[in-house]
């Protein structure tokens, strides 16, 4: 298992919005959007929706789902499952962990379930 990379300070994600790392930084083909849902809780997504080139980092979090800012397709922030069209492919998720001093991210491991 990877040591993770440090993407934001403990307090720096307001819930309720997200943060957008960048695939350089992430070491993937696409950047990632890490979401501090309104339940407390951190995911982490494939930035680009994959109905459409659309940044989830700037969609609408509520609960555990986002909604991307252009066509409102929704994504589980848990699983990455496509909720409504016109999304139809899911998005990936990767693992993210919060720590006293900050939020990790864990670039293509699956999330702790």
């Amino acid at each position: 298992m990877a040591e993770g990379i440090r993407v934001a300070a403990a307090d720096e994600i307001d819930e309720g919005t997200a943060l957008k790392v960048d695939a350089e930084v992430a070491g993937t083909s696409d950047d990632i959007a890490v979401f501090h849902s309104d339940n407390g809780s951190y995911y982490a997504l494939d930035d680009t929706c994959t109905h459409e080139e659309a940044s989830l980092s700037e969609g609408w979090i509520e609960d555990t789902e986002v909604e991307c800012p252009v066509h409102s397709a929704r994504f589980c922030l848990r699983t990455g499952q496509a909720l409504c069209l016109p999304a139809m492919v899911n998005a990936k998720t990767h693992r993210v962990q919060a720590r006293d001093d900050g939020i990790y991210l864990y670039p293509g491991e699956a999330p702790e379930q």
